[in-house]
């Protein structure tokens, strides 16, 4: 060989490995940043386009360049041009999993209000909440985050990109059936009441926020709650 097939063998070798590193990071980074309401191939290109991975495919694109302008082989023009290819193919294939990694870890299938170390009154208000969202079948992932307290609790939930449910239509079977009456219902926004309690649901892009407690209060963040993170 070459002493120019050897720079380009060396060339491919590192874009490879680079290849390889990045299809890693890349599923490292969408394990903790990805949105679980993209779709894969949504999530894959915000991926590339806000993390770290559109990077990584520049600097693998340039090396399989220079390799592919290098060559003397046909295989080796091949291997340049299938390294950033399968970079992305691999980075398309691993996204799904990262991104349910994230569901899985950050995400429950009920809300949850009470909190372990919460003081009175908060802590005998969480229960109650809790005691509220417990009687009532929901949809959707809910996070640890949200509005919790002596004013009731509230907790977003968010659709998967390949969950397509009518939110409103699931709460208002799932409320009467539960005992509640639903009081208001504009068809984005549902209030329901129980035994001195209030419930109420607001659809928002991806998801949802719900929110329990006294009937006599409002969910002074329900609203705000559309515009917090996933």
């Amino acid at each position: 060989m070459t002493g120019r097939s050897v720079s380009a063998v060396v060339l491919l070798v590192i874009g490879a490995g680079l290849a390889l590193l990045a299809v890693l990071v890349h599923y490292g980074f969408m394990s903790i940043y990805g949105d679980v309401t993209d779709t894969a191939f949504e999530a894959l290109t915000w991926g590339l386009t806000s993390g770290p991975s559109g990077l990584a495919f520049g600097l693998v694109a340039m090396f399989a360049l220079i390799g592919l302008m290098l060559s003397t082989r046909r295989w080796m023009r091949l291997t340049a041009v299938a390294i950033p290819v399968l970079m992305l193919v691999g980075m398309f294939a691993v996204t799904p999993l990262a991104v349910g990694q994230k569901l899985e870890v950050h995400y429950e299938s009920a809300p949850q209000c009470v909190i372990e170390g919460t003081e009175e009154p908060m802590a005998s208000a969480d229960r109650e909440s809790q005691r509220a969202f417990d009687s009532i079948s929901h949809v959707g992932d809910f996070g640890g985050g949200g509005v919790s307290g002596v004013g009731g609790c509230e907790r977003r939930f968010v659709l998967t990109g390949d969950v397509n449910l009518d939110v409103m239509r699931h709460y208002r079977l799932a409320l009467p059936a539960a005992g509640w009456e639903v009081v208001e219902d504009d068809g984005r926004h549902l209030r329901a009441l129980h035994d001195g309690q209030a419930f109420e649901v607001m659809l928002c892009p991806g998801g949802g926020v719900i929110w329990t407690g006294s009937a006599a209060d409002s969910p002074s963040g329900i609203r705000m709650g559309c515009d917090s993170g996933h």
